[in-house]
């Protein structure tokens, strides 16, 4: 089995990478809906503060892999050569992917400039988005304080998403092609 990973900062376009691979029937697991589950468990509102606060608590908790520990069983679930994982935000879940599959891992870095990431927040308007400029910059700050420009560092391909979603999905399909 191939895992396919995206790394990126908020917004930067791994939710529309993935979409593009569900539209191509490959499997996805998403790394954030790991961190939602676990925070609807623990009774809390799905909130940008809920949730990365739970993400935080896991990575303290259980160690800076554990949302990876939790997603490589839900991966091998999937009856498909290829799957691919939305979300991953730091060096140990890298490895920890690395560890379990080997040459098999390919990890994807996607890049957007801060405006454009903020121009998309606000068009999507998922639950546990920011409302405004300072809230994606804390979101950010976060998610680098996790590791999240390490992990970039290290991607085998990166890509950088600021043309049209049209142009930004054809380069995914392409993507899938080649890896």
């Amino acid at each position: 089995m191939k895992l396919i990973a995206f790394v990126g900062m908020p917004a930067s376009g791994k939710s529309e990478a993935s979409a593009v691979a569900r539209s191509l029937k490959i499997p996805v697991v998403n790394m954030g809906d790991e961190v939602r589950e676990e925070a609807k468990r623990r009774g809390l509102p799905p909130t940008d503060e809920n949730i990365g606060g739970t993400g935080t608590a896991l990575r303290r908790d259980e160690g800076m892999d554990a949302i990876a520990k939790r997603c490589v069983p839900k991966i091998r679930a999937q009856r498909s050569d290829v799957v691919v994982v939305d979300g991953t935000r730091n060096i140990e879940e890298v490895n920890y992917f690395k560890n379990h599959f080997g040459d098999d891992f390919k990890l994807i870095a996607i890049n957007a400039p801060f405006d454009l990431r903020f121009e998309r927040v606000k068009k999507r308007a998922r639950s546990d988005d920011m409302n405004g400029i300072e809230e994606l910059k804390r979101r950010d700050e976060r998610e680098k304080s996790w590791g999240l420009e390490k992990a970039m560092d290290m991607s085998d391909i990166t890509l950088n998403n600021t043309r049209s979603i049209e142009e930004f999905q054809e380069e995914i399909r392409k993507l899938f092609r080649t890896v």
